[in-house]
């Protein structure tokens, strides 16, 4: 039987090396800082997302392969990391299966040695096993069942987190009304059912967008702010201004993936239960493949402050801590205080 291959295979290596080099040994930098005005606020890691952006772009991947927006899920699960949160608690994981309930790690852990060599072995190397593991989360709101693409959630708590990330790199006044009105009414379906989550909402834009339509753009932007203002929409909104050259760009020829209608226990984004995968960029070859990607530069200063990623970031895991107790994300409360609080001179120094 053939090995089957994808586009998406070959991007997960490539964005998981990049985010193993961004963490050596899975220690992640403190991502907050004290601004002037004494207040915590989050920097991101602007260079490690400008990394993961020329991924779909060294692939030649297509929107309808789900690659080029995987790559602004991949970066918000990091950042969450870098914030305090747990890679099994934060979806997608930076390993395969990419969604899988944080209880079954502690289960398999508990098993016979034999036999949890054996039932790793199956997680790993099936691409979804229905009702157990997936690729990508799929969340109950109000309504109906919609694909989320970065979510903390677990079964004692419930949603903690829920951001939805789209991205645009042409045809922008065809596309940007459909994604904004999606967006809204995603916002209310999954707000009604999960008031207490964080939820977020983060648009990828190529920054051409300036140049060729400037009166859209401004719609745009006004349109994303407010939908992070509004009482039942999201908490709030980001915008990515993404800057690469024309001849790297991806001729735009398909729509972004559809969901169709979800059932509970289903993937979306995977095509069926069988084996997962295998990419087609030897191991021996990812460092050499990294040191080719395109440039992408992140344009923060043509974003508006309302909607830079920094702001987001702080907004969605503040509402996190102060929707749990004390003590729940413990090592998330320790990262900003230890920046909150100056630390204390060693004793018999000389202040």
């Amino acid at each position: 039987m053939a090995t089957k291959t994808s586009s998406k295979a070959d991007a997960w290596v490539l964005y998981d090396r990049i985010v193993s080099d961004a963490a050596p040994d899975g220690v992640h930098s403190n991502p907050w800082i004290k601004g002037s005005d004494e207040q915590l606020r989050f920097e991101p890691d602007y260079a490690t997302l400008e990394r993961l952006l020329g991924v779909p772009l060294h692939l030649k991947a297509q929107t309808q392969s789900g690659v080029p927006a995987l790559a602004l899920d991949v970066w918000l699960s990091y950042e969450l990391r870098r914030a305090g949160f747990r890679p099994d608690q934060v979806w997608p994981r930076p390993t395969h299966p990419r969604v899988i309930p944080a209880a079954i790690g502690p289960l398999i852990s508990s098993l016979p040695v034999k036999l949890r060599e054996q039932v790793q072995a199956h997680v790993t190397k099936k691409a979804s096993i229905t009702g157990v593991t997936s690729s990508s989360a799929v969340i109950l709101g109000k309504n109906y069942l919609k694909q989320v693409d970065v979510v903390i959630s677990d079964w004692q708590t419930g949603p903690e987190l829920l951001i939805s990330t789209k991205r645009m790199d042409s045809s922008y006044g065809k596309n940007a009304p459909n994604r904004v009105e999606e967006s809204y009414g995603d916002a209310k379906n999954l707000r009604l059912r999960h008031p207490l989550a964080a939820l977020g909402f983060v648009f990828g834009v190529r920054s051409d967008i300036l140049q060729k339509e400037l009166k859209t753009a401004e719609w745009l932007f006004d349109l994303l702010a407010k939908l992070g203002q509004e009482d039942d929409a999201y908490h709030a909104t980001c915008l990515i201004l993404m800057d690469y050259d024309d001849d790297v760009a991806v001729p735009s020829s398909q729509s972004e993936p559809e969901d169709g209608i979800l059932d509970l226990g289903s993937d979306p984004a995977s095509d069926d239960d069988g084996d997962e995968p295998v990419p087609s960029i030897p191991e021996t070859k990812i460092d050499d493949v990294l040191t080719r990607l395109p440039r992408v530069s992140i344009l923060r200063d043509r974003t508006p402050d309302v909607l830079c990623p920094g702001r987001f970031l702080t907004a969605m895991v503040v509402r996190v801590l102060g929707a749990t107790p004390i003590n729940m994300h413990e090592e998330v409360r320790e990262r900003r205080k230890r920046v909150a609080t100056p630390a204390l001179p060693e004793e018999g120094a000389t202040i």
